[in-house]
């Protein structure tokens, strides 16, 4: 060792190695040569962390000097995003508060993670009662052009400013790759209103199946039911058949469905209880009656012999007679029998006149229609409604335009023929008015409603709520109790005695009136009715059925009446109160 002779050791070194010569404490790295870290490896160690540093720092570089403008920028822009809070709408009940229309949560979030909550449908059924609506809607950058929803038909359009609800907002700090840290609401959604119908979903739901049945099975086209209340005109149910769906209709992604729809010559959007224009056939026949007691013209128990048929002078061919046919030979026959067995030459006598017996004429038959309702515009919570079609001398010249008007044209018009057509809405409350002694109610669709107050100045509706201004129930006819109970009288015999035999049921007493219009050049179709009210003692609700423009042999002349009673038998078994 060098040095040797300065080398020095302290006494209490050697009294502590003397003492742990044997038995070093490995743990403390006693006995073990100490070997300094070469300069080799800290060299290279160095140059590793200095090729680190010079990465980060060459990145910082670029972020920071070569796009620190574009992230900057970036981080401004999303940094704090005010986006949409999107609203619910309303739920729309049933009378008994089953829902008809709810909503759903939606499974596809838009990028700002704010989700639109999506409609659902009662169905089948309801279609052409609820409507469907549009959603929001963004452009190709991103910003919504359409920020609500929009009811396009039913109730969903006639109340949309009622159950739209209104928007909120919040804002959301975001970071330069989309990710959200915090939200937070500055404007809360206001969700919309609900509406509570008049309807009942039990009987519609049921209505709608019987009514696609019987029109499949038969070859109709289509076809409607309704049943109203015919004291405050509320509609229980009001089913359309055929029918879109809602829900594809407002998503609006089955391009196939949808155009089938717009092709279909069956009419899937025509609402055919408030929308569709059919002729009439025998149903307007109360109408007529009572038009003849009010006149005057004849003896309710006056006795019309029915052949068959009446004949008058052919204006075009002199000598000639022009015949007009019923659809038996009925015999002598009363007001009663005539409404009850369907006369035609009765109706033929008291409408246009013949021989003796003065009839009502063509202005008396308009003037008539028009008092219950027949041609003017229904007040109703629902868009797309029309008016009947009373023909005339004027709409003959305009539409026919075959000479003047003639009373074969009168005989025709008396027994729903010719250019008559009507709603099923229209003859409703026709039969309701008869049911309760002459009080034309206003039918709606919201319960408890009178207080509908038609508005010119309401987005995408023609209606609102308003609980201090409302309407009357109805308007009162200036006609005689006693003739309105002759009239009622005789739509019981149809039930008794009569066409609409079919409706004589053990668990309540109907009272009908049965109608068959021949449609085409060769009368090759007709439109099926039953019209009526129950119960009959008592009145409370009237009721349409049509099955529209099928075959014209005879065994589908009594499809509505099959039809109807396969209706009343449901009924019985499932809402039996309606019948107390």
């Amino acid at each position: 060792m060098k040095n040797r002779d300065n080398f020095f050791i302290e006494p209490d070194e050697i009294f502590l190695d003397s003492k742990n010569l044997q038995n070093f404490d490995q743990q403390q790295f006693e006995g073990k040569i100490e070997k300094s870290i070469s300069k080799k490896t800290i060299i290279l160690l160095g140059f590793f962390f200095f090729i680190i540093i010079a990465i980060f720092s060459f990145q910082l570089q670029i972020l920071q000097i070569g796009k620190g403008q574009i992230f900057f920028n970036r981080s401004q822009n999303n940094t704090l995003k005010k986006v949409l809070v999107f609203a619910d709408r309303g739920i729309i009940y049933d009378r008994n508060k089953k829902e008809l229309v709810w909503n759903k949560k939606n499974d596809e979030s838009v990028s700002d993670n704010t989700s639109i909550p999506i409609r659902s449908y009662l169905s089948p059924g309801f279609s052409h009662i609820l409507g469907y609506v549009t959603y929001p809607e963004k452009d190709n950058s991103g910003f919504y052009y359409q920020n609500n929803f929009i009811g396009i038909d039913g109730l969903e359009k006639t109340y949309d400013n009622l159950i739209e609800g209104k928007n909120g907002s919040k804002i959301l700090e975001i970071d330069a790759l989309g990710k959200v840290y915090t939200e937070n609401i500055i404007e809360d959604p206001q969700r919309g209103e609900d509406l509570i119908t008049t309807i009942d979903s039990r009987i519609q739901g049921a209505l709608f199946s019987l009514l696609k049945n019987a029109a499949e099975k038969r070859s109709f086209r289509g076809g409607s039911g309704i049943l109203l209340d015919i004291n405050n005109g509320e509609i229980i149910t009001s089913t359309s058949f055929p029918e879109y769906n809602s829900e594809i209709l407002s998503l609006g992604q089955d391009k196939k469905i949808i155009n089938n729809y717009l092709t279909d010559k069956r009419n899937f959007f025509l609402n055919r209880n408030i929308s569709g224009l059919y002729t009439p056939g025998s149903i307007i026949k109360p109408i007529l009656a009572m038009a003849a007691l009010n006149e005057n013209l004849i003896d309710p128990n006056k006795k019309i012999l029915s052949t068959g048929s009446i004949s008058i002078p052919n204006p075009y061919f002199p000598g000639k007679e022009t015949i007009f046919k019923d659809w038996k030979a009925h015999g002598w026959i009363d007001m009663r029998k005539a409404l009850a067995f369907s006369s035609n030459t009765y109706f033929y006598m008291i409408g246009g006149g013949y021989k003796e017996q003065k009839g009502l004429g063509i202005e008396n038959i308009k003037k008539y229609a028009r008092l219950f309702g027949i041609g003017e515009k229904i007040e109703i919570d629902l868009p797309g409604i029309k008016s009947g079609i009373i023909p005339g001398p004027e709409w003959k010249l305009k539409n026919a335009g075959n000479g003047p008007w003639r009373i074969g044209d009168t005989y025709h018009t008396a027994i729903g023929q010719y250019g008559f057509q009507i709603t099923p809405l229209e003859i409703a409350r026709v039969i309701a008015a008869i049911a309760n002694n002459g009080k034309l109610v206003n039918p709606h669709f919201l319960l408890n409603s009178p207080e509908l107050v038609p508005r010119s100045d309401l987005k995408n509706s023609n209606y609102e709520l308003n609980a201090t201004e409302k309407s009357d129930l109805g308007t009162n006819l200036d006609l005689k109790k006693e003739h309105f109970k002759i009239v009622q009288e005789g739509m019981r015999e149809v039930v008794l005695n009569g066409t609409g035999y079919m409706l004589n049921v053990p668990y309540v007493k109907i009272s009908a009136k049965t109608g068959t219009a021949q449609l085409g050049f060769l009368n090759e179709r007709i439109n099926s009715w039953v019209v009526g009210f129950f119960p009959s003692e008592k009145p409370k609700y009237a009721f349409v059925i049509l099955l529209e423009s099928g075959p014209s042999y005879r065994s589908e002349l009594v499809a509505s009446k099959v039809l109807a009673r396969e209706f009343f038998d449901w009924m019985s078994i499932n809402t039996p109160e309606y019948f107390d």
